[in-house]
């Protein structure tokens, strides 16, 4: 397998008040291209801050992280944005959809920041990964209009449609309901035997099983990196 990324004695530092907060310590963590992981671990053991440096939305206090080889933990946050545009997909629990645009243009508004695409280009790309998820039919709605698992749907069709080398994943059925979750996760399945790489933040055990590897962080540590049976 192809290495993706890699992190290299990574910590993070909180410092509020004259109060320092060690939130990840010592993290070495590797990542194949197609891997489908899942992060666990209690309530502020650093998962959340983990998927954070992972997709250069912040950067380690120490340590290296690797990108595809290229070293990205110190770089200014315009270079990181536009890596991050490129290589990494976001989901979030909250779905994050924007209000005022409709299924279509919330799934388009990634390509839209890229300028490298025509919107014939663009318009081809956003139908394809709405039918992906199935939601090609209601690319008029406006999330208002969905329900949770919709939403959810819509907000993994945006993270795909960049072709993103790594979909990073935080709580995806957390605000779901016991069938819709089980849509989505099936959703991400499929994904990863598509060749998808994922890494999901889940404090599910069910969603977790998913996953062909799993890492339990503890305060700030990894505790523990399986193979799970699946993947053997």
């Amino acid at each position: 397998m192809t290495q993706l990324t890699s992190l290299q004695d990574v910590k993070k530092v909180f410092y509020t008040d004259e109060i320092e907060t060690h939130a990840l310590s010592d993290v070495h963590l590797d990542v194949d291209a197609g891997e489908f992981i899942s992060i666990t671990g209690p309530s502020g053991c650093g998962k959340s801050t983990l998927l954070s440096i992972m997709g250069l939305l912040d950067v380690p206090t120490e340590g290296t992280y690797l990108l595809k080889g290229e070293d990205v933990s110190a770089l200014d946050q315009a270079a990181r944005a536009q890596i991050r545009n490129r290589e990494i997909g976001f989901i979030f629990q909250a779905f994050n959809l924007i209000g005022d645009l409709n299924v279509y243009e919330n799934v388009e508004v990634p390509l839209t920041y890229r300028g490298d695409m025509g919107r014939a280009e663009r318009k081809q790309r956003v139908e394809e990964v709405l039918e992906t998820v199935e939601m090609g039919h209601r690319a008029r709605h406006f999330p208002s209009q969905l329900s949770g698992g919709q939403q959810q749907r819509v907000a993994i069709a945006r993270a795909l449609v960049g072709s993103a080398s790594m979909l990073l994943v935080d709580e995806p059925t957390g605000n779901l309901d016991t069938k819709n979750a089980a849509i989505v996760m099936n959703l991400l399945v499929q994904l990863h035997e598509q060749g998808a790489t994922i890494c999901m933040v889940t404090h599910d055990p069910r969603s977790a099983e998913f996953a062909d590897r799993g890492i339990a962080l503890l305060d700030g540590q990894i505790m523990d990196d399986t193979t799970t049976m699946q993947a053997a």
